[in-house]
């Protein structure tokens, strides 16, 4: 248990440190390298190489991603070689420290449960892909460990239905197992993370996002049959 802590507390003092790297360095480096180095520093120092299946798609202008660790952000940005516009909960951008490290790079602030947010990010989000930019989404809402996804919450369909936007799912294996601030724990090792194929959203599917859901979970569940060690 001691041991536990002490690799908890050294990754915690690593995911901080380059935080820091990350607003220090955010006007010295063109856009978006100062994130990059920041999530390449954090994954090289904590041990975390990624076994990578399935390619990115150029012309993805989202990502849905399954939520498990605070982890997972620093793993999509460094296998995709694109500037992420992460969409988050509002509140979290009132946090001191790390709401600048969302402010700064102009990711989306979400207010839950709102009509007049809705509005608000569907233009957030249209400005953000009119500069090139790949709208991110954990779509579950928040984190879960169990390795049974959440049910996706509508705002990811919503936007890619309004701008027939070029999906890519992500699934990202038992990174709750590496990093929990749950459980106050940290296992170094690599992680699996898996592209699927990317798709144009269909407005006129009004399930599509449940059928994915349910994809990605298999994916998930095929993938960790093959992992012994985070059963």
């Amino acid at each position: 248990m001691i041991f536990a802590r002490i690799r908890w507390l050294y990754a915690i003092f690593v995911i901080l440190t380059g935080m820091t790297l990350m607003i220090a360095t955010f006007y010295l480096l063109p856009k978006p390298y100062s994130v990059k180095f920041s999530a390449w520093f954090i994954r090289l120092l904590v041990f975390i190489p990624v076994r990578l299946k399935g390619k990115e798609d150029p012309e993805a202008q989202m990502f849905l991603v399954n939520h498990q660790s605070d982890i997972d952000i620093g793993i999509m940005e460094t296998i995709s070689t694109r500037d992420l516009a992460w969409v988050a909960k509002q509140e979290l951008f009132k946090v001191p420290f790390f709401g600048l490290v969302l402010k700064l790079p102009k990711d989306i602030p979400l207010q839950r449960e709102s009509k007049t947010s809705l509005v608000k990010l569907l233009k957030e989000c249209k400005e953000r892909l009119d500069h090139g930019r790949v709208i991110t989404i954990f779509p579950e809402g928040t984190r879960t460990e169990t390795g049974k996804m959440k049910p996706f919450k509508p705002g990811a369909k919503i936007v890619a239905d309004k701008y027939a936007l070029k999906v890519q799912p992500v699934v990202l294996i038992a990174t709750a197992w590496h990093f929990s601030n749950k459980r106050r724990d940290f296992c170094s090792g690599a992680v699996t993370a898996i592209y699927l194929d990317a798709f144009v959203a269909d407005r006129s599917d009004p399930e599509w996002l449940e059928k994915l859901h349910a994809t990605m979970q298999k994916v998930y569940d095929d993938e960790l049959a093959n992992h012994p060690r985070y059963r």
